[in-house]
């Protein structure tokens, strides 16, 4: 079952924002999402809280500036996703601008795993390196830590994950989330704190009379990468972050971003002169990560950082081909947990736990994500990994914080889990290939102590009926103009139409006309094979759809449910 709710607004907030200038129905919009004020929606780089802020980050920049001044060789280890090529890309190029002496290291997921191991630290110790810098990983390498202290390699750790019990002996962490941490904003993506790192390395370095004689750096030129990796991480648009997407966006649509970003819209066959959030989200994220998902993100990375437009678009081809060869991985992934799933009660099970021997590790997370979404269950999908593991990757509901029903359940079955770590809303773990049926019934177990029956009934959120004149060109480009993405959620909208016809195309869409009030609407709905009856309630957003240089309404309908 789906509940549909209606996302309530403070009516004097909402007369605030109109009295700015905003208009009412853009006021209803940004007042459900928890704007109070009109400069939350500004979006000026004077307006992102302060480096000095984050806890360390002074401490940090000293030690960054000392190492560069004194010739140091510095060596970033990344993470295998698009935050962490991100990130990489970010501290390799903020650090270069100021003159240190630096170089990368992402581990590839299926021979390390992820994170600072200790495996990663002797791989990285061959390059001799006199500093570790971590970048969207490290505050729970306690072991990789303490493996890089022992071969007198001091760690500075960058990262946005939440702590465990043990914290590692790092020379410096920087974590919005590590404890004792005040800065406001605990929502920064990897990309982000590196970022934060970059802005109050640059403060030190001007402190101490580096740019006297050479042009000081200019960060906000790192700002397009800034913006894909948050976007791409899912983390929370908050006030900060939005205007961290805002910034980087409008560099990519002014064609002022690095050369592999532009590549990669242009193999996606998406402008990146009309950029969104979206097109990060759903188009350059997803072939960004296609690379660690089946090969070495070290060619992501690489992407990223290539000055040539002609080599940054062979590597944005590369990309592409790998994503494209995911995207069949995945559809055969599907297939085989659906039929699976056929013969499973599913609705009396608060959890759903799968391995199969044939799964690939690099799309068991896009998969475990594809059957929460189906089920609106929290869901664990594992594949076969070395020496008689198999690497889990799971995906959460609102109302259970999975990485803490994870420690919950290390602590009420000690050796179960191998290692894990996460977020509320997605983590991975390892566990012996022997132990699978036992973990499936204690994740079940914990799980069904944490979460309620009500829970696990999907909500959507939306916010109401849109008058007739509102489902307009408009006001579809009012909202395509704004940053959505997640705790942001862009609009959705619930209205009963007539289904005036309806036809498949593309072999599993529905394109439609409906009709409101007299008036007629284009619509599509994807991956929605079967016909809709003849009057419907619909769940939808409204959507620009342009068309040999026509630009015209589209209604996107996401979910439909008869007239009650």
């Amino acid at each position: 079952m789906v509940q549909i709710i209606q996302r309530n607004f403070d009516t004097q907030v909402v007369e605030r924002l109109r009295q700015a200038g905003i208009s009412m129905a853009l006021a209803r919009l940004l007042a459900g999402r928890g704007i109070t004020q009109p400069a939350q929606m500004e979006a000026t780089l004077a307006r992102l809280l302060p480096p000095e802020l984050l806890t360390n980050n002074t401490d940090m920049a000293n030690l960054l500036a000392d190492a560069i001044l004194a010739g140091k060789r510095i060596l970033v280890v990344g993470d295998y996703d698009a935050d962490g090529a991100t990130a990489t890309a970010v501290a390799v190029k903020g650090l270069r601008s100021m003159q240190g002496k630096v170089d990368f290291l992402v581990p590839n997921r299926f021979e390390y795993g992820y994170g600072l191991t200790p495996e990663i630290v002797m791989l990285a110790a061959q390059r001799k390196p006199d500093i570790i810098l971590t970048v969207d990983n490290g505050i729970a390498s306690v072991d990789g830590v303490e493996t890089a202290n022992r071969l007198g390699i001091p760690v500075l750790v960058t990262d946005h994950h939440l702590p465990g019990d043990e914290t590692p002996l790092a020379a410096c962490i920087v974590n919005p989330n590590q404890r004792g941490c005040t800065f406001p904003s605990k929502h920064l993506a990897g990309v982000g704190v590196i970022f934060y790192v970059l802005l109050a390395l640059r403060a030190e370095m001007r402190s101490r009379g580096a740019f006297d004689n050479n042009p000081e750096p200019n960060l906000t030129e790192l700002l397009d990468l800034v913006a894909l990796g948050t976007v791409a991480d899912l983390v929370k648009l908050d006030d900060n972050n939005r205007i961290l997407v805002e910034q980087g966006l409008r560099r990519i649509r002014a064609g002022k971003c690095c050369a592999g970003i532009l590549a990669l819209f242009q193999v996606a066959a998406r402008d990146h002169l009309k950029a969104g959030a979206q097109d990060m989200g759903f188009s350059i994220g997803p072939r960004l990560n296609a690379a660690g998902r089946l090969d070495d993100m070290s060619l992501g990375i690489a992407c990223l950082l290539e000055e040539n437009p002609a080599a940054a678009l062979r590597m944005a081809q590369h990309l592409h081909d790998l994503n494209q060869e995911r995207r069949s991985i995945e559809s055969g992934m599907q297939d085989t947990a659906m039929l699976v799933l056929d013969d499973v009660d599913t609705e009396g099970r608060f959890s759903l736990s799968m391995f199969n021997p044939d799964w690939h590790q690099g799309v068991i997370g896009i998969l475990a994500s594809r059957i929460k979404e189906k089920y609106h269950r929290p869901v664990i999908a594992f594949a076969r990994a070395n020496d008689g593991q198999i690497k889990g990757s799971g995906r959460s509901i609102p109302g259970l914080h999975l990485r803490d029903a994870l420690d919950l359940l290390s602590k009420r079955y000690p050796g179960l889990l191998l290692k894990f770590g996460g977020h509320a809303m997605a983590a991975g773990l390892g566990l012996m290939e022997a132990d699978f049926e036992r973990f499936n019934l204690a994740f079940e177990e914990v799980v069904s102590s944490l979460l309620t029956p009500a829970d696990l009934e999907a909500v959507i959120e939306v916010d109401g009926a849109l008058a007739t004149d509102e489902l307009a060109l408009d006001m579809a480009q009012t909202i395509e103009r704004q940053v959505w993405g997640q705790g942001f959620p862009a609009p959705l909208f619930f209205d009963e139409f007539s289904v005036v016809s309806q036809r498949i195309v593309g072999e599993r869409h529905l394109k439609l006309s409906l009709e409101k009030s007299g008036s007629q609407f284009d619509a599509i709905f994807f991956r929605q094979e079967e016909f809709l009856p003849d009057t419907i309630q619909a769940v939808y957003q409204l959507q620009v759809n342009e068309y040999r240089g026509v630009k015209s309404l589209q209604l996107c309908l996401q979910h439909w449910q008869q007239v009650k």
